[in-house]
């Protein structure tokens, strides 16, 4: 067991549906927390009046009461909130690093649930010198479209190459020093803060250690409008940062020139050359899916055959409307960089 104290920070945002169950997986830890901070941007579904009354005394420097300790919150562990109405996810943590007590800080996010042992497997490998740690996360979906859309967008285990991992900040504890030192997550990036985070913490402290048992579980977005919308907003944010040009600029080759000419072939031209375009499309699209329904037919046993079905079908639609998105994203945030020249982050 870890002997390193250390702080759990959370940022929320109208998560009154999620909240309890969040604070449920923090109060089961098998390494109690030495404290949980909690940030919240502004909530107005009562998430804010649910900390308080879990036993939170506000620290926001307006005096704010809480009510006493929830029967279900262990009391030995502090549980503060801060009410910071308008701070964005990255404005948030940086005000819960800087209100941290511990050296150690343990990152989560809203709306996830936690293994009884995250926290223990998350800080193990503090003990042996670690610098800074990555956890893990994985789909907690309900239903056929969330199961398909975890298999489209979340990498597995087998997946990850650790000496190029980049976690997120659902799963992940460094030192409270390195952190202030590498100038916390940019608040002037609403989207993708993390990422800048990971690689300011890897300028500073080199690459984390890797703890691949420390799950944070969430859930995927429940439908194809709200997917539409992370999406858009992550590319958004790599413009804004300047991060991924070359994947971004692959995606554009790809749907506007490759697909164009690929089709307008497979349509017109004579064979062999319509037989040849057909079959180069019909391979693309098989690399498309081809690792996700691995991913689907090894998480699908909670789903019935009709349901099996719609899933599987949905994948090609998936990538295709999380690559538009995408595209209809980037060019906002490279648009809004140049015009609000953000501060350099490398």
């Amino acid at each position: 067991m870890s002997q390193v104290r250390v702080s759990v920070i959370v940022t929320v945002f109208n998560e009154i549906t999620s909240i309890d169950r969040l604070l449920a997986g923090l109060a089961a830890q098998t390494l109690p927390p030495a404290e949980v901070v909690v940030v919240d941007g502004g909530s107005t579904d009562g998430t804010l009046e649910r900390l308080l009354t879990v036993g939170a005394k506000d620290v926001s420097g307006e005096g704010a009461s809480g009510g006493g300790a929830s029967s279900t919150w262990p009391p030995a562990i502090p549980l503060r909130v801060i009410s910071a109405p308008g701070a964005n996810i990255a404005a948030g943590r940086n005000l819960a690093i800087d209100a941290s007590l511990e050296p150690w800080i343990a990152a989560t996010d809203a709306g996830v649930w936690l293994e009884p042992r995250w926290l223990e497997r998350l800080m193990a490998p503090a003990d042996t010198g670690a610098a800074w740690v990555a956890g893990f996360f994985a789909s907690d979906p309900q239903g056929a479209f969330e199961t398909a859309l975890g298999a489209v967008t979340l990498p597995e285990l087998r997946d990850i190459d650790p000496s190029v991992f980049l976690p997120s900040s659902r799963s992940v504890a460094f030192r409270r020093a390195d952190a202030l030192a590498a100038g916390g997550y940019p608040e002037w990036l609403d989207y993708c803060e993390d990422l800048i985070f990971d690689l300011r913490m890897i300028t500073q402290a080199g690459r984390p250690a890797f703890a691949p048992e420390a799950v944070a579980h969430f859930r995927p977005r429940p439908s194809w409008l709200a997917f539409g919308r992370q999406y858009y907003r992550y590319a958004r944010g790599d413009g804004k940062a300047n991060l991924w040009a070359r994947r971004h600029a692959i995606r554009y080759v790809t749907y506007l020139i490759v697909v164009p000419v690929l089709a307008t072939a497979a349509l017109t031209a004579g064979p062999p050359g319509s037989v040849l375009a057909g079959l180069l499309l019909a391979a693309g699209l098989a690399s498309m899916v081809a690792r996700p329904l691995q991913r689907l037919i090894g998480q699908w046993s909670s789903l019935d055959w009709p349901q099996r079905l719609v899933a599987t079908a949905s994948l090609p639609l998936i990538r295709v409307w999380g690559d538009a998105a995408k595209m209809l994203g980037y060019p906002v945030g490279w648009l809004w960089r140049l015009r609000f020249r953000p501060p350099r982050w490398q």
